[in-house]
């Protein structure tokens, strides 16, 4: 098990998600985003505003995923 931040996935908080895979936390941080969405929590929007704008270029967003997903698998298990 391992821990990341929403922060540490791009977002705006300092809510904590455990996983055992870098996808599993993914999909937590998503579902995350999902919810501060709903809310329109200021912070998290102009998080996922950033965010939008690395999607802009594929590339850009691929080293950025691959760079979170590395950070993950060097985090100490839990």
């Amino acid at each position: 098990m391992k821990t990341m931040t929403c922060k540490q996935l791009g977002g705006a908080c300092d809510k904590e998600f455990k996983a055992e895979t870098f996808t599993e936390i993914a999909q937590l941080s998503k579902a995350h985003g999902t919810a501060m969405y709903e809310q329109k929590d200021a912070a998290h929007l102009e998080a996922m505003g950033k965010m939008r704008e690395l999607m802009h270029n594929p590339e850009d967003m691929q080293k950025w995923f691959a760079a979170k997903e590395e950070e993950f698998n060097n985090l100490p298990s839990e």
